[in-house]
């Protein structure tokens, strides 16, 4: 080839130190060793580990805070939020509930037929704690407590890959259910695809796992159909 043929290329840029410090951060949480929900170090440990000033770390946060990894809470600390950009990402698509409820239709039957395969008696009882604290919860408590169910059962199915892809919509599965908590006709006691579930799990069913995490999100995608439909007065 001559090198009047050779594609013009751009020159390489160097990585800026916040870059450098972002990858490095980035490392911890992805590799697992800062786990999500936990305060990561001080501002002053942190800048002494990685050699750097204050106000390169607070750059290399604030990106990270953007991506939806970490979550900076003033005069408590910086925690981890998520172990991959992929939360932050779906946060910022604008999705609908209806396109929350295609992702989990996805992902959520088969999760809970593997939960049926695998769950140790470990993950029973860690499914069995959620439910009946999402039975205690109030109002105010109830998503969380019913986001927890959801992750209990998607732990239980152990295979870390699903569990990472499931866990990184959990951030939108939480934002989408406060929604619609607050239309009328929600309800909150439906027991397909929670102590249905947990039912089928502890007898090692697959199907008739998969089959109530289905009908529980299909039920959803009725309700929020004829919720969100515009009402015409008779």
């Amino acid at each position: 080839m001559s090198p009047e043929a050779v594609p013009s290329l751009d020159p390489v840029q160097r990585t800026s130190l916040s870059d450098q410090v972002v990858e490095r951060l980035r490392t911890e949480i992805s590799e697992g060793r800062w786990p999500v929900g936990q305060r990561i170090p001080p501002e002053p440990e942190l800048m002494a580990s990685l050699g750097v000033a204050r106000g390169t770390l607070r750059e290399a946060l604030r990106a990270l805070q953007y991506s939806g990894m970490l979550e900076i809470r003033r005069g408590d600390g910086t925690f981890v939020r998520a172990r991959s950009e992929v939360p932050g990402a779906l946060a910022r698509s604008g999705a609908s509930l209806r396109d929350v409820l295609e992702a989990r239709r996805a992902l959520e039957p088969q999760l809970a037929r593997l939960a049926a395969e695998r769950a140790t008696p470990e993950d029973t009882d860690r499914i069995a704690g959620a439910l009946a604290a999402r039975a205690a919860a109030s109002d105010a408590e109830w998503v969380e407590s019913d986001v927890a169910v959801h992750e209990a059962i998607a732990r239980a199915a152990h295979n870390p890959i699903l569990f990472e892809v499931y866990t990184a919509l959990l951030p939108r599965l939480h934002e989408s259910m406060r929604s619609a908590q607050q239309r009328e006709g929600f309800c909150r006691d439906e027991p397909r695809g929670h102590d249905d579930v947990l039912a089928a799990i502890a007898r090692r069913d697959p199907d008739a796992a998969a089959a109530s995490a289905e009908e529980n999100l299909a039920a959803t995608a009725v309700w929020d159909a004829e919720s969100s439909a515009p009402h015409t007065a008779e």
